[in-house]
């Protein structure tokens, strides 16, 4: 072919990958810029929420000693001046505060030989390893019964997945615990009925199924309503007019977009199953975050409410931001520099 044909060519494709070469370079840093924008964003958001946090806590009746036998008013005296607790609910506020910005997350009042610090880092890997697990059982389950539904729109395994979809999301699981572990644990004793058993894989089978389950369903769902609309995208339509087999359509084409409102489910949703798994790890007996929460809040254990507190709302607001990265790595569209 003469040069001077070729010539349009070249220059035609060379901007192109000049373009993309400069978006992969300025990418990663363009995502840094939005990352600091929004961690930056955020503090004042859990700033509000430690705050409404502090001051609902103390203004509930009752106190952290109440449940103690009668003490000696001098030695109850003494316990409230070690704790600050005489002090005005503002000056509490500010020397919380202080210590807070100094990483210290103070001394639980029920759980004397334990800082906060220490209970959260000893429930969180027990909550973490079974929250995740089970969102990940959630995504690929309901993932992929949800595509298995919206290639079958309103057939019997369509309207199957449906059907049980919407009893995983009303029947609640503290219904289904129970269920599960009197069934499949006391009657047929295929597992154990509760207990952590020091991390031991049978332990934590049932616990990890029923929490999984409400999550498998609003997967489900979320991934046939956009699995449906993508298939019928106008770009959808002209891949299988080219003649590309139905796998790669799916696989390659319609995955990607169909799972963006998936992902963006997936960050608040990972946060409240791995610090919200109260009334799983209370039934099946685990040591996890969400129980010491919940027996904080019974107890009136103030430090120990507002570390779950604040652990709870900096952990929405990291998977938040993930979730919204994790865009950028499905849809190449979505740019992050102003």
């Amino acid at each position: 072919m003469p040069a001077d044909l070729r010539a349009p060519g070249t220059l035609r494709f060379a901007r192109p990958a000049a373009c993309i070469l400069v978006r992969a370079i300025l990418r990663p840093r363009s995502m840094l810029r939005y990352s600091l924008r929004r961690l930056a964003g955020a503090i004042p958001t859990l700033f509000v929420v430690m705050t409404a946090a502090f001051f609902m806590m103390r203004l509930a009746p009752g106190g952290p000693f109440d449940r103690d036998r009668m003490l000696a008013p001098e030695v109850e005296a003494n316990i409230r001046e070690a704790y600050n607790l005489d002090e005005p609910l503002v000056v509490q506020y500010g020397i919380y505060l202080s210590k807070l910005l100094r990483g210290d997350l103070g001394p639980s009042f029920r759980y004397q030989d334990y800082t906060v610090a220490e209970l959260i880092g000893n429930g969180f890997p027990v909550s973490f390893r079974i929250g995740v697990t089970a969102i990940l059982l959630a995504l690929f389950v309901g993932a992929a019964f949800g595509i298995a539904a919206a290639l079958r729109q309103n057939s019997l395994l369509d309207h199957a997945v449906m059907a049980v979809a919407m009893i995983g999301i009303t029947v609640p699981n503290f219904v289904m615990a129970p269920l599960m572990a009197l069934i499949i644990g006391v009657y047929l004793r295929w597992l154990p009925a509760g207990g952590y058993g020091g991390g031991s894989l049978r332990n934590l089978v049932l616990p990890t199924i029923a929490l999984a389950l409400p999550q498998i369903a609003y997967v489900a769902r979320l991934t046939r309503a956009s699995m449906i609309e993508v298939l019928r995208s106008n770009y959808i339509r002209t891949a299988r007019a080219k003649g590309l087999p139905g796998r790669l359509v799916v696989g390659r084409h319609a995955l990607r977009a169909a799972l963006l409102p998936v992902v963006s489910y997936l960050g608040p949703a990972t946060a409240g199953i791995i610090t919200g798994s109260v009334v799983i790890e209370t039934i099946f007996g685990i040591p996890g975050i969400g129980r010491y929460f919940v027996q904080g809040a019974l107890n009136r254990d103030y430090t120990l409410v507002m570390g779950v507190v604040i652990f709870y709302g900096s952990l929405i607001i990291v998977l938040n931001l993930l979730v919204d990265l994790a865009y950028g790595l499905l849809d190449p569209k979505i740019r992050y520099d102003e």
